[in-house]
């Protein structure tokens, strides 16, 4: 499923379609990503519209069009967006192409668990206010996190990282990595760690969403070669640090790597 850093990569894909309009929009009206969405308005709204601006908060995106219109997009777990030759034909999982003088900006869903969400007014939908405070800005403070932690606090760290009403963005493989560089174990319960463990689940949360915007949502690239994320899926994968092997579980309904040398229980 595509995070924080591949979600940027995708925004900026169709960022290239920015002040420019729309001259035809083409979808496939049964597919399930446009459920609740009044696809006849959508058309109608969009087409000789021109697209204002794009953005991305956590795994969700937004488009802004004259009109004035809004798209939100949750990738799900196959989604892509793409930029394709003005005239280019549609693939079978292509579910809506928006056709411009320079460009097709198309958005693809093999397992259609994504979303499309269409509004059409001058104040941002409901969807597009409200949302929890990006991990990079300055509203992500520590005393926010432990907040949240302590909501959470019988639930296993690597579940809560998950949640994205606390941790926008973050997604399996990140919260692996932040938990790996912190040195705390998955399974722990959040409400159990000390004021040190706190202060540094922070900073390296913060830390691999800067390294993963720099490497990743450059070109949809991987991380660095010394992040767990290389050894994570390995068949005997060792630790990056002591080379440990790694071990896998099934924490918070997902497949949770770790390093039991690294990553121990607080005493």
């Amino acid at each position: 499923m595509p995070e924080l850093a591949e979600v940027e990569f995708y925004r900026k894909q169709w960022r290239r379609g920015l002040k420019q309009k729309i001259l035809a929009v083409e979808l496939h009206p049964g597919a399930r990503i446009f459920r609740g969405a009044d696809i006849a308005a959508l058309r109608r709204a969009l087409t000789g519209a021109a697209l204002l601006n794009c953005a991305a908060h956590g795994k969700q995106l937004f488009f802004r069009f004259s009109g004035p219109a809004w798209l939100g997009l949750h990738l799900g777990l196959t989604g892509r967006l793409r930029v394709e030759p003005p005239r280019a034909l549609p693939g079978r999982h292509d579910h809506l192409l928006l056709r411009q003088r320079g460009q097709c900006l198309v958005f693809s869903d093999p397992r259609q668990f994504g979303r499309v969400r269409f509004h059409r007014g001058r104040a941002p939908p409901p969807w597009r206010r409200n949302l929890p405070a990006p991990i990079l800005s300055n509203l992500f403070t520590p005393a926010a996190m432990d907040r949240f932690l302590r909501r959470h606090a019988r639930s296993p760290l690597k579940a809560v990282l998950l949640m994205q009403q606390g941790f926008p963005g973050i997604g399996n493989w990140m919260a692996d990595e932040v938990l790996w560089r912190a040195g705390l174990l998955p399974s722990r319960p959040a409400g159990s760690l000390k004021p040190a463990e706190a202060k540094k689940l922070y900073r390296e949360l913060r830390r691999v969403c800067r390294g993963a915007l720099r490497t990743v949502a450059r070109d949809n690239g991987d991380p660095p070669p010394a992040w767990l994320f290389h050894r994570r899926w390995r068949r005997g994968g060792q630790c990056p640090r002591d080379g440990a092997p790694l071990r896998r579980a099934q924490i918070g309904g997902r497949t949770t790597c770790w390093c039991p040398c690294c990553q121990k229980e607080g005493v």
